[in-house]
């Protein structure tokens, strides 16, 4: 039974990592619950409770680097708050578009808040174009924080 469960956290840290970028799958919720379940199956004796509640704070960083990158890129722009919102809800709608809706919800979003705010075409693709950036910049954030949420992990293990 331990080393099916093994698998079952190394799969799920794998998909984890996938999901950071595929935004179908929750990324970091998932690479913290594989590394729990590893932390777990050893008894907590390599990984303890100061790791592990580092790790949670780290993927609930990333969740909310996911929901905000979008909307702080948009504001960066000078758009409107109208704008910002709409990156924002954008972002939640989009969750339940599928994958297309995730990438094109914070897009669609900044683009209507900032027609709606009556800043004209231009600042609206301006808009658009920013929250788009900044789903990248989440993306590459996201990856940086589960590779150190790895990294300490193994740290923790080897000490």
């Amino acid at each position: 039974m331990e080393i099916l469960l093994t698998i079952v956290a190394v799969v799920a840290i794998l998909a984890g990592l996938a999901g950071v970028i595929l935004p179908l799958l929750p990324g970091t919720p998932l690479v913290f619950a594989g590394l729990w379940l590893l932390a777990w199956l050893d008894g907590f004796v390599h990984v303890g409770t100061v790791t592990l509640v580092v790790l949670a704070v780290l993927a609930a960083l990333a969740l909310l680097v996911d929901y905000l990158a979008s909307a702080l890129g948009v504001k960066r722009v000078g758009a409107s708050g109208l704008a910002v919102t709409g990156a924002l809800i954008g972002a939640v709608v989009g969750v339940f578009g599928g994958f297309i809706g995730v990438v094109v919800g914070p897009v669609i979003g900044a683009t209507i808040g900032e027609l709606l705010s009556r800043t004209g075409h231009r600042q609206a693709a301006r808009a658009g174009v920013a929250a788009g950036l900044g789903f990248i910049v989440a993306i590459v954030a996201k990856l940086g924080i589960s590779f150190a949420m790895l990294g300490i992990f193994a740290v923790a293990w080897m000490v």
